[in-house]
C-alpha cells in the first residue's frame, strides 16, 4: 500500500511568499528546503569545497524521487534540461513520412521538434484537444500531448487518448510539465514523457525529466548521448570507445548541478504528498474562485478566461496579485501555498468590494480522485 507520510499542511509550511502568488503554471515557488540547499552549496562551491561526485548522488536520488511521483522504476526515469530537447530524441525517431498527431495551440516544445522533421516527410496534424482520442487513426505513429495544456489549464481526456491510441497502434507522448506535482500521474501509462520541473515541481529552471517504456526506448537514438549517457559515467569522459548505459541514462545529458541540488528537497517533499490531495485542494479552490466570479467551475488548478484587453490581468497585478496572461487569456494558478484568501483575494479585485460582502467565497468542497480520471 503506497504510504504518503507528509501533509498538505505540512507541505504549506514549507512555502515562505505562498500569499497572492497564483503563477506556479509559471514558475513554481522554491521551498525553504530549496533555497537552503542552494545557499549552502553556493558556499561550497565559493569556499573550493564542491565535489563533482557528491554532485552525481545528488542527482540519482532527485531522478529516485521523480520516479516515485510519476509511478514509473528508476530505470525508466532519463534526466535532462530542457523539454524540447528530449522531445527533439523522439522526433528524431518518428520513420519518414509518418503521421504524428498534435494539439492546436499546445506549448510549442511539444510541436516544434516534430514540425522540423517536415523535411523528411513527417506529417504534423494539429487537432482541438476535445477531438484528440477521435482523431486517431491508422495512419498516426505517433500522438503528442500536454496532459494539462499550458494556455488553458484544460485537463486532457487521458484514458480516452491513451485507449484509443493502443487501439489504432499509436506510442504516445505526453509532456506532465503542467500536471506533475498538483495532480496524480501514471507515466507508465505512456511510451513517453517530459517534464520541466519548475513548475508545480517547485524546482529551479534546468531539471528536467523523460520516462521511456523498454519497447519505445529500443525505437530511439540518445542523439544527446555525451559522457553522463555511459554505463560508467566517469570512465566515459573520453572517446573514442562508447558503452551506453543498458537504462534510460542513456538519454541523460549532464545535469546542471547547482540546480539539481534545490530540485532534490522539492521532489522529495513531492514524492511524499498524495497527489490526489494535492489536486483536490488546487482545484477545489480553482471552482470557488469560478463561484466567486459567477463563471462555469473549471475543475481544474489553472482557472483561465479570455482577456483580450489584458485588463483582468492589469486589475490583478495592480491589486498585488502574481498571476499570468498567455493566448488572450489570463491564468490563475492555485497550488499547495494558496488558500481561500487568495480566491477572495483575486475576486476583490475583479469586482467592487461591496458585491463580493454579499457573496462570501465558500471553502472548496472534497473532490474524490475517481474524478481525475
Amino acid at each position: 500500500m503506497t504510504t504518503h507520510p507528509v501533509s498538505l499542511e505540512s507541505a504549506r509550511a514549507s512555502f515562505v511568499a505562498g500569499p497572492g502568488y497564483l503563477a506556479a503554471c509559471t514558475m513554481g515557488l522554491p521551498t525553504v528546503e530549496t533555497a537552503q540547499a542552494l545557499r549552502s552549496d553556493l558556499d561550497s562551491w565559493a569556499s573550493g569545497r564542491a565535489s563533482a561526485a557528491a554532485y552525481g548522488d545528488i542527482v540519482e536520488d532527485a531522478r529516485g524521487a521523480f520516479a516515485r511521483i510519476v509511478g514509473v522504476d528508476v530505470g525508466r526515469v532519463a534526466i535532462g534540461s530542457q523539454t524540447s530537447a528530449q522531445v527533439s530524441v523522439v522526433a528524431a525517431a518518428v520513420p519518414d513520412g509518418a503521421e504524428v498527431l498534435c494539439v492546436e495551440g499546445d506549448f510549442s516544445s511539444v510541436v516544434f521538434p516534430f514540425l522540423e522533421q517536415r523535411y523528411r516527410g513527417v506529417r504534423v496534424r494539429c487537432v482541438p484537444l476535445h477531438a484528440l482520442a477521435a482523431s486517431i487513426t491508422h495512419d498516426t505513429w505517433l500522438v503528442a500531448y500536454s496532459l494539462v495544456q499550458s494556455a488553458t489549464g484544460a485537463v486532457a481526456d487521458d484514458a480516452a487518448i491513451v485507449r484509443a491510441a493502443r487501439a489504432h497502434g499509436a506510442r504516445t507522448l505526453v509532456d506532465l510539465t503542467q500536471a506533475a506535482g498538483v495532480m496524480p500521474v501514471d507515466a507508465s501509462r505512456y511510451d513517453a514523457t517530459v517534464t520541466h520541473a519548475y513548475k508545480w515541481l517547485c524546482c529551479p529552471r534546468g531539471v528536467a525529466f523523460a520516462t521511456f517504456s523498454a519497447s519505445f526506448a529500443e525505437l530511439l537514438r540518445p542523439i544527446q548521448a555525451g559522457w553522463y549517457a555511459g554505463e560508467s559515467v566517469w570512465e566515459s569522459c573520453y572517446g573514442p570507445e562508447e558503452q551506453l548505459a543498458s537504462s534510460a541514462r542513456r538519454f541523460d545529458v549532464s545535469p546542471a548541478w547547482q540546480a539539481f541540488v534545490g530540485a532534490h528537497p522539492a521532489l522529495s517533499l513531492f514524492a511524499s504528498l498524495d497527489p490526489a490531495a494535492v489536486w483536490q485542494h488546487a482545484s477545489g479552490l480553482g471552482d470557488a474562485l469560478c463561484r466567486a466570479l459567477g463563471i462555469p467551475e473549471q475543475h481544474q488548478a489553472i482557472v483561465t478566461w479570455a482577456d483580450p484587453t489584458g485588463s483582468a490581468l492589469a486589475a490583478l497585478t495592480a491589486a498585488g496579485l502574481v498571476v499570468s496572461g498567455r493566448a488572450g487569456r489570463v491564468r490563475v494558478a492555485f497550488h499547495l501555498w494558496n488558500d481561500v484568501a487568495d480566491v477572495e483575494r483575486v475576486a476583490a479585485a475583479l469586482r467592487p468590494a461591496a458585491a463580493l460582502a454579499s457573496q462570501p467565497v465558500a471553502a472548496p468542497a472534497p473532490r474524490p480522485a475517481a474524478a481525475l480520471r
